[in-house]
């Protein structure tokens, strides 16, 4: 194959695509936190699956222009740092082929090359070990083996290319030491491998179709709006369970996990077969929730919306229609991302004009923000994400668009962003505000308390699925099986002599007794005052911040 054309370009992408959306699950398990929101394969498939919808409708065959519609669907879908960074590979490739009708194997090696570059650029610390390690090395050895060997054949490039990001995926755990120890590769590099290999497979005429799984998670990505019971997808599978995951399958468990998402839920065992039955409009989380129990036997997924939608989309459309009223100019505007319906309020009441929705088990996009954006009419725009797997994608938000005056602060935590919208105040001007809310960042300490869905060994201590973790930062500072227990190590662990105030947020899995309890015991151990708000945020019973 000597020449890559515009139809087997296309051909190659939805491969691709498709086989990263087959494997999405197994890339979501190779989280090195054993906490219920590994979605690296999620992010990456949902960020791929965006940019290849785009550039299968680009019209023509001209592979720059295709690559152009794939670039820039992949930078508004990006999700996560994954997400992100796989967006930035292509990014790269593009620049380097967007004049060429077709591409030939030095061309094609080339712009591996320039991918993996531009990649590197867009991430402030790179960090070896990861995605990043996987397609430079895989694209470095690919040019240089195609310079040396003089190859002609765009399959044997690609070929090259496979084999070595499967060979430096082999070695990211000596890069990076917990890798090893947890017993896992980078997940993102992991997904990449998985691109690649389909568009090998797609070269090779035989392109990756997806799976029934892939299909219905596809579905997943449709935007629910709004949150009555009566909408959103009805979601049936039934799972095989392993002669392992029979022993540790814990029905009553299961149901508590998947509840955090939806209702109207049915969970039966049956021996070796689960059968499932929930009311969601996260459907693809709960296929994650079922997949890292078994294998799945039968998927249905229903959009119990689109009756709805029908009854109202005549005057949805008229709403839309009409010219809007102008948004209220202002010196400041404050984007921030929350995770439940009382973190929202929080953000809302410390003057957050815009909320996304979204965090750890779904990651807003590019797009999300960049819709946010465009939503306020301010001199200046602080963003905060609240989370360190979304910052790349509010910083992408950021740069398209340029025309405005962003800043992105970095809060990797819902305390951290709190304490920085805390410190906001709309007197002062920009640099004075970025100094404050910086120091006030800076001087948060936050831990969350969750469940462990798998056994496993961090930093040395033996966790065991199902039991709950405290997590400070990004260290596991107590697993034990009660939820309160775990709680009060985690706190034993944050808590010092300089210790003022402690903030304890809970969420749907716990309640606003047991946050007292927690409280009370603040006030036994220290001197800190305490303050308790309802969050509402799934997977995590507690958040908490101390300053």
């Amino acid at each position: 194959m000597e020449q890559i054309n515009g139809q087997l370009l296309k051909q190659m992408l939805e491969s691709g695509m498709n086989n990263l959306g087959n494997h999405s699950a197994e890339v979501d398990s190779l989280n090195v936190f054993p906490v219920p929101d590994g979605d690296t394969g999620t992010n990456m498939y949902l960020t791929v699956s965006n940019g290849v919808k785009a550039a299968l409708e680009a019209p023509g065959e001209h592979v720059g222009k295709i690559f152009k519609a794939l670039s820039r669907g992949l930078l508004m879908g990006a999700r996560g740092n994954s997400g992100v960074i796989t967006s930035q590979i292509f990014r790269g490739i593009y620049q380097a082929v967007e004049d060429n009708e077709s591409i030939d194997a030095m061309q094609l090696a080339h712009a591996l090359v320039n991918g993996s570059r531009i990649a590197y650029k867009a991430v402030m610390r790179p960090v070896e070990g990861t995605i990043l390690t996987v397609v430079r090395e895989a694209a470095d050895y690919t040019y240089a083996y195609t310079v040396t060997e003089e190859v002609t054949d765009c399959t044997l490039v690609m070929q090259k290319m496979v084999d070595e990001a499967n060979e430096s995926l082999l070695r990211t755990p000596e890069l990076l030491p917990v890798l090893a120890e947890v017993g896992v590769v980078d997940s993102g590099g992991k997904g990449l491998y998985y691109i690649l290999e389909g568009f090998l497979l797609a070269l090779q005429g035989k392109p990756v179709t997806k799976t029934e799984t892939a299909e219905a998670a596809e579905q997943a990505q449709t935007k629910v709006e709004g949150g009555e019971d009566e909408y959103g997808f009805c979601t049936e599978f039934i799972i095989q369970l392993s002669a392992n995951g029979i022993r540790h399958f814990s029905e009553a468990g299961f149901k508590d996990e998947l509840s955090t998402i939806g209702n109207s839920l049915v969970c039966v065992q049956d021996e070796d077969l689960v059968k499932v039955h929930v009311h969601t409009l996260e459907p693809f989380t709960a296929l994650k929730m079922g997949r890292r129990q078994g294998k799945f036997v039968k998927i249905k997924v229903e959009n119990m919306q689109q009756q709805h939608d029908h009854i109202v989309e005549i005057e949805e459309a008229k709403q839309y229609a009409k010219k809007q009223p102008a948004v209220e100019h202002k010196k400041y505007a404050i984007i921030a991302v929350a995770p439940g319906d009382g973190i929202d309020q929080m953000f809302r009441e410390l003057r957050a004009d815009i909320i996304i929705g979204g965090g750890q088990t779904m990651n807003p996009s590019t797009e999300d923000f960049v819709e946010a954006i465009e939503q306020v009419d301010a001199d200046h725009i602080f963003v905060f994400p609240n989370n360190s797997n979304i910052i790349l994608a509010a910083n992408q938000a950021q740069t398209i668009c340029s025309d405005q005056d962003i800043h992105v602060m970095p809060t990797k935590t819902i305390p951290q962003g709190l304490s920085a919208c805390v410190m906001f105040n709309p007197e002062m001007d920009v640099e004075d505000n970025v100094a404050e809310m910086q120091e006030a960042i800076d001087h948060v300490k936050s831990g969350e308390v969750t469940y462990a869905i798998k056994d496993t060994t961090y930093n040395g201590m033996e966790i065991k699925k199902g039991e709950y973790m405290g997590i400070s930062g990004k260290d596991i500072a107590a697993s034990c099986p009660d939820c309160m227990e775990a709680s009060q190590k985690l706190l034993d662990s944050m808590l010092d002599e300089d210790s003022e105030l402690v903030t304890l947020i809970y969420g749907m899995e716990a309640t606003e007794e047991q946050a007292q309890q927690l409280a009370d015991y603040v006030e036994e151990v220290s001197e800190a005052e305490v303050e308790i708000h309802e969050g509402k945020q799934p997977v995590y019973s507690f958040i908490i911040g101390v300053e």
